[in-house]
């Protein structure tokens, strides 16, 4: 690494993912240079952690910029959106051609190409990088996913990142994932299938309580045994801990006080939209982010309730439903993954990014918020296969859902019964059960399709695009 006299690395914006950040540079005696729009931010941060390690700060940009030998290593950790060009647009007249600009936010994957193209002009390197593992994991390690330009990160960034980043059985959960905006899309993938991940998770909760008829400490308990499971994750580990917590003020469970209406800052939606443009099927995902706008009409669904018949769960103690979940909340989690995945397999074919999709399950291993035990699985199955079309169809996967489906299947079904909504269960089934049919329905909305537009239809015994000539006498022509 530099020595603190050739410091080569800085970063601007100290909201807490980018103080934590620093903070973690720093830890690992990477001398690091800091700037904050509001000043005051900046020295607040400065007293309360600068004895952490070879940490300086610059009031202005200009000296900010001026402090860093070059080629400068400059890493923005603002909001994304107008806020991130802002910050672009301020620093661009303080570097220099062989300079390199990183990009830590939340970044839509369009954008960041934009970006990169237009810096690009001026000789600067742009890398758009994905961070994930939240406040814990920007201070302790997170799991980093750059994207951008190659030869400049090898050279000057990946030492930094690989030290800082979260490590698993001695390798860093961090690894170049592809060029311009491959680093944030492959981030905006992660942040889709996390919200898969909560809407399981939500649905299950919601089953244990007003199905099955258990208490809030009893489901937080049972979360804590599925944690010790095949399903043993992140998000499981931490949904435990958010049940088991009272709140202080009522002595309620702290989930009883927390307005059911779930907020989202886009990540989710860019990915179904995405998914949408490139055809690639993400129910579990889009289901999540549907779910969520759903929750956002708490007014409406509050006169509806009023309004609207249908069955009232009672909680009937149905012990059946509360085994069976385990295994439909695995075979949904893989379902969620499979889809991320194949995504991101479609997009790396679009953009011409040559991404491994086994190193993305290897570093998101650790660190990150959807970190879970069978990570391993899908590295080993691209391992075995790197052109593997989808997880579903990799042995170990293949098997689990042989093995869970009958309680899935119990699971969606009596869920439909008692009127709790599953969109994730259920989507999540609907796929497996059209992945794995040979032969579905689709032929009949191509014929509705060619009756009422003329758009033509393919036949399963010839070669050859068809067209029936409905408004005559309804011979079928070669289009």
């Amino acid at each position: 690494m530099n020595s603190a006299s050739e410091s080569h690395f800085g970063l601007t914006g100290l909201a807490t993912m980018g103080a934590n950040l620093a903070r973690n540079v720093a830890h690992h005696e990477i001398p690091v240079v800091v700037h904050n729009r509001t000043v005051s931010r900046m020295e607040r941060f400065l007293a309360e952690h600068g004895s952490e390690g070879p940490i300086s700060g610059q009031e202005s940009v200009e000296e900010w910029v001026g402090a860093l030998a070059r080629p400068r290593v400059l890493m923005s950790m603002v909001q994304a959106g107008p806020a991130t060009d802002a910050v672009i647009e301020e620093i661009s007249p303080h570097i220099d051609r062989g300079d390199i600009l990183i990009d830590g936010g939340n970044a839509n994957f369009r954008d960041t190409q934009r970006r990169h193209a237009t810096l690009a002009e001026r000789g600067v390197h742009f890398l758009g990088v994905g961070v994930s593992g939240g406040e814990e994991g920007a201070l302790n390690g997170p799991s980093i996913m750059p994207g951008g330009d190659r030869e400049p990160y090898d050279a000057a960034v990946r030492e930094i990142f690989e030290a800082i980043a979260a490590q698993v059985d001695g390798a860093p959960c961090c690894t170049y994932v592809g060029a311009d905006g491959a680093g944030h899309y492959v981030k905006m993938v992660h942040n889709g299938i996390e919200y898969a991940d909560m809407q399981l998770i939500a649905e299950s909760y919601d089953l244990l309580r007003h199905g099955v008829g258990l208490d809030v400490p009893e489901i937080a308990e049972r979360f804590r045994t599925w944690n010790g499971s095949e399903l043993e994750s992140f998000l499981i580990e931490i949904a435990a801990r958010v049940l088991a917590k009272t709140d202080d003020a009522t002595g309620q469970p702290l989930v009883d006080v927390i307005l059911d209406a779930a907020e989202q800052k886009g990540t989710g939606r860019w990915t179904a939209q995405n998914a949408l443009e490139l055809g690639v099927p993400l129910t579990g995902i889009t289901e999540a982010v549907f779910a969520r706008a759903l929750s956002a009409l708490k007014s409406e669904r509050e006169r509806a309730s009023g309004v609207l018949r249908g069955p009232s769960p009672d909680g009937n103690g149905d012990e059946t439903l509360a085994g069976d979940l385990e295994h439909a909340l695995y075979a949904s989690k893989i379902v969620s993954y499979a889809q991320g995945f194949a995504q991101m397999a479609a997009a790396a074919h679009e953009e011409d990014w040559n991404i491994d999709l086994g190193s993305m399950a290897t570093i998101w291993r650790g660190g990150c918020i959807i970190r879970a035990r069978f990570l391993d699985r899908i590295r080993e199955a691209y391992e075995q296969d790197p052109a593997l079309p989808n997880l579903m169809l990799a042995e170990f996967f293949a098997q689990a859902l042989e093995e869970a489906q009958d309680p899935w299947r119990r699971v969606v079904a009596r869920a439909a019964e008692l009127g709790i909504p599953t969109p994730a269960f259920s989507s999540s089934l609907a796929y497996y059960d059209g992945y794995r049919r040979a032969h579905g329905p689709a032929s009949l909305i191509q014929g509705l399709r060619d009756l009422f537009g003329a758009h033509t239809y393919k036949r399963v015994d010839r070669a050859g695009t068809f067209h029936v000539v409905w408004g005559e006498d309804g011979h079928e022509v070669e289009a």
